[in-house]
């Protein structure tokens, strides 16, 4: 009998995803003092992964409460909803009050970033530039490009020093852009770098962009995490707000509240007003609907709980703090030990840069004999995750750094 079938055969093999790939690695690598610093997720002082008191308790409050496992709307879940926009904004927030703006619960910050990048391209046209800033997380850019954007990029990182702002630069970029185009900015704790521009940088960045035709878009991963303020990380959001812009806001509550696999997130726009905020709202469930239908609402509601009482919020607070508390006494630590180490080379970015990311300044050849010579992983980009770095691997990493950057 003569049989036909189809065949995938002509499908090529992809390339290792850039992070992932080198978690693969370090898996098979046998080196007992192998390190890992490429996966962006917290580690305790231990290198163990960590859950915060806070949510263990919230998430004993959400099991007894012996909820029903229904869909969530379109939208997801309302408190949860209200409640992580006010976190970002602000209780006092004019806005809220007014009732422009238009929130969706998303799967985590990635599923924000593709929700409103599939909403760019339906209202600012198919193949509407989007600008990001050069570099920024390898996500955002095939996340824009497959909603249908192009894809361009702002100055960001100076070239010359490789781990600092060029502020001038992003400004004469973002000056340039046309009308009609849309521009990501990173809320805090910029992801690769670990750079962030000062308050009163935001506020010349806020005057700059004031009156421009363009879709501004905010991706928000760190709040809390990066400073240990979550008040103080949502200084550029809500400095906008008060300089009367509008603009999309992606918020992922995977870093700051350990709900990494939970995927956790909530997409808004502010709007010029309430029925502005209603139509948004309609065209963004037409956006989810054939996309993921609705949100899992386990970490949705685990927020909730967290963010709906005050004892155990500030008890979040707390612990928050603590894990940004590492992260930063990591950085002075890893500083130290360079210097220690012998190495002439400046090193003071380390501890200038902000949030679980620094982005050290070591060339792509440099990178791979840290990992070849000495199994150490980082990303190609030279970019540490800071959360790998412990007191008891801290002085063999700085060794090694300061061994392969010998001039």
């Amino acid at each position: 009998m003569l049989r036909t079938s189809f065949s995938w055969s002509g499908v090529p093999k992809g390339p290792p995803d850039a992070i992932l790939g080198l978690v693969a690695a370090f898996n098979e690598d046998p080196n007992p003092k192998k390190v890992s610093l490429s996966v962006g997720a917290y580690r305790d002082g231990n290198g163990k992964p960590f859950v915060l008191t806070s949510v263990k308790e919230a998430e004993r409050r959400v099991v007894e409460a012996s909820m029903n496992k229904e869909y969530a709307g379109i939208t997801g879940l309302p408190d949860f909803a209200k409640l992580a926009i006010k976190f970002a904004l602000g209780a006092d927030s004019p806005v809220l009050a007014e009732g422009r703006v238009a929130s969706v619960q998303t799967l985590s910050g990635t599923g924000a970033c593709r929700v409103i990048g599939e909403f760019y391209t339906r209202f600012l046209g198919k193949g509407a530039p989007i600008y990001l800033p050069g570099p920024t997380w390898g996500n955002h850019i095939p996340i824009m490009r497959d909603a249908g954007l192009d894809v361009r990029t702002y100055r960001y990182l100076d070239k010359a020093t490789g781990t600092s702002l060029d502020f001038d630069g992003m400004l004469e970029d973002l000056a340039a852009v046309p009308d009609g185009s849309a521009v990501m900015l990173h809320a805090c704790a910029h992801n690769p770098t670990g750079v962030d521009p000062t308050p009163e940088q935001w506020v010349q960045l806020s005057a700059a962009l004031k009156g421009r035709s363009l879709a501004l878009f905010f991706d928000s991963a760190y709040q809390g995490f990066a400073s240990g303020d979550a008040e103080a990380d949502a200084f550029s959001v809500r400095q906008f707000v008060t300089d009367g812009h509008s603009f999309a806001l992606a918020q992922s509550f995977a870093k700051n509240f350990g709900l990494y696999g939970e995927r956790v997130g909530l997409l808004s726009l502010v709007c010029a007003d309430a029925d502005e905020a209603a139509r948004v709202d309609s065209q963004l469930k037409l956006v989810i609907r054939p996309m993921y239908s609705n949100p899992p609402i386990h970490g949705a509601r685990i927020v909730s709980a967290v963010l709906s009482d005050p004892a155990l919020e500030a008890q979040w607070r707390e612990e928050c703090k603590q894990m940004a508390n590492r992260i930063i006494e990591m950085r002075a630590a890893l500083r130290a030990a360079l210097a220690a180490a012998g190495s002439t080379r400046d090193w003071s970015h380390m501890t200038s840069q902000i949030g679980m990311f620094c982005y050290s300044g070591m060339s792509k050849d440099q990178v791979a004999k840290l990992r070849d010579d000495y199994s150490i992983y980082i990303t190609g980009d030279g970019r540490i995750s800071m959360a790998g770095v412990t007191a008891a691997n801290v002085e063999y990493i700085a060794q090694a750094m300061a061994e392969v950057t010998k001039a």
